[in-house]
């Protein structure tokens, strides 16, 4: 039996970028991410004293290089992280692809090294961007007009 054909009236699906693929950092279930998340990335040299000098602190992760902090999705609108601060919008690590094919050492795979027992994952941005702003000695900036 012939079929008549019916056009695909779905959107067509587009393949995931780059950033769509990456790993993200996953926060434990029993904490809500009803604010969406991103993550701060720290030197792991300057992590303890983030650590020992915040109010509070939310999920950490980390791997042999950067500490990870998990802050609410959008962060980084109208502030500037400081040089060699980075920073991941959904918590998505970048792809390695790039990279030589060659076995990666487990300690280069960030793992949560700190967890709230309970409430918010996050750690509030602000305290965090005035300390890595001191830490690395930078000017904060941020965009100003952003009032209503």
């Amino acid at each position: 039996m012939l079929r008549q054909h019916c056009p695909d009236l779905r959107p067509p699906r587009s393949a995931p970028s780059p950033c769509d693929r990456a790993p993200r950092l996953l926060i434990p279930t029993r904490l809500s991410t009803s604010l969406g998340h991103d993550a701060v990335g720290t030197p792991g040299e300057y992590g303890r004293r983030i650590m020992d000098r915040l109010p509070r602190v939310g999920c950490v992760f980390a791997d042999d290089r950067h500490w990870w902090w998990i802050v609410p999705a959008g962060s980084h609108e109208g502030v500037v992280w400081p040089s060699p601060t980075a920073y991941a919008v959904g918590a998505r690590m970048a792809d390695p692809s790039w990279t030589p094919a060659r076995p990666k050492p487990r300690a280069d795979v960030p793992r949560l090294i700190h967890s709230p027992s309970e409430g918010s994952p996050y750690t509030p941005p602000i305290p965090l961007y005035f300390l890595i702003c001191r830490l690395t000695g930078s000017i904060p900036r941020w965009s100003p007009g952003a009032t209503e």
